[in-house]
Parts: structure tokens; C-alpha cells; sequence
């Protein structure tokens, strides 16, 4: 009788250790109202600085185990450098944006501690999605957490033209074959629903 007692205490134990763990997971939703993606092209004459929406963004993290999963979209129709010729030549010959019409990046792994409240800082691993091909990336964000709501701050560098795209140097103007691109980006983390009673 101990001894199954025993091992019945066991078996609660661990149970009561998964619960803890996925008590832990988290969803970040992002705000895309909030959210701000900026790119620099360097180029001969001047920089070309414009921007991009984002479309959607939901994450999921397990600080405790670092596993994550989600995903977000960049809507990649709505890049706008301010010259409607040059953005008509992105769009049409560079990003094809008609036919890959989303940038996605789907987080794998959170390396870091999120804080609750205050600053941390955190790398997250993922794959991009570009053009129709993908790609490993790794972001380095600044976290700022205040009650549910999270910002972060990251800046990335696309080697594009080694990517697969197109370089739109002419011969009078050279571009970069490598694009800067800065990202903030704020959301909520909603409060976790407690589980239902089991009636058993």
C-alpha cells in the first residue's frame, strides 16, 4: 500500500511540474499600429531610407525551456521609399512583390530571460522567408516589458542580393547588394485563463 502511495505522490509530482512548465508559456500578440520596420539602401548618390507594415505577428516562448514558435508577416506590397518610379522597380523587379506579396519570420528558439517588468535582453532564432526561399536568422532584441505589454528594438543586416534578388545598380548608379533594416515593435502578452476544474 506505501508503495503505491508512493509512487502515486510521484506521478502528482510530475504533474504538477508539467503544469508549472506550461504555466510558463507565453503569447506576445503585436501591434502592427505600433510596430515600425525601417530600411536603409545605401546608394552612390544618396541613401534610400522607407519602410514597411507589418501584417501580423503572434509568438509563443516557453521562458523556462526557451522552445518557441509563431509567426510574422511583413506585407511585403506595402514598401514605400517616397519615389514612386524606384518603389515601382522594387516591387516589380526586385521583390516581386505580386507573386511573394509576405516576409515572414518563424521564431524556433529564445535565448535570454525575458524579464516581467523592466529591461532584458534576449537572441531569437528563426527562419525568414524571402522572396520564396528561406533563410536562418538570429535577432538580437532589447526587451522592455511594463504589466502585459512588451516593446523590443532590433537592427538586422540582408545580404539580399546574395539571397536570390536582384540588384538594381545601373550603370551611372551603384547600390549596395546589402540592406539595413530596423525594427520596433510593441504588443500585449494577454493574461492567462485559468484551466477549467476537472469534475473527475
Amino acid at each position: 500500500m506505501y508503495r503505491w502511495l508512493g509512487v502515486g505522490l510521484l506521478l502528482l509530482a510530475i504533474g504538477s511540474g508539467t503544469e508549472a512548465l506550461r504555466a510558463q508559456e507565453m503569447t506576445l500578440e503585436l501591434d502592427p499600429a505600433n510596430t515600425r520596420i525601417e530600411f536603409t539602401l545605401g546608394a552612390t548618390l544618396h541613401n534610400v531610407h522607407g519602410t514597411f507594415k507589418l501584417k501580423s505577428g503572434t509568438i509563443q516562448f516557453n521562458p523556462s525551456t526557451g522552445s518557441a514558435s509563431g509567426m510574422v508577416i511583413v506585407d511585403a506590397t506595402t514598401g514605400d521609399s517616397g519615389n514612386e518610379g524606384r518603389d515601382r522597380k522594387m516591387h516589380k523587379e526586385i521583390l516581386e512583390s505580386q507573386r511573394y506579396p509576405e516576409i515572414t519570420f518563424a521564431p524556433s528558439k529564445i535565448s535570454g530571460k525575458v524579464a516581467l517588468e523592466g529591461d532584458s535582453s534576449v537572441q531569437v532564432d528563426g527562419i525568414i522567408r524571402l522572396h520564396g526561399t528561406e533563410h536562418p536568422l538570429t535577432l538580437t532584441l532589447p526587451v522592455q516589458a511594463k504589466g502585459n505589454t512588451l516593446s523590443a528594438q532590433t537592427h538586422l543586416v540582408i545580404p539580399y542580393v546574395a539571397w536570390g534578388l536582384k540588384n538594381p545598380s545601373t550603370f551611372l548608379l551603384h547600390v549596395s547588394d546589402k540592406v539595413e533594416v530596423d525594427i520596433t515593435a510593441a504588443g500585449k502578452v494577454p493574461p492567462m485563463q485559468p484551466k477549467p476544474a476537472d469534475d473527475h
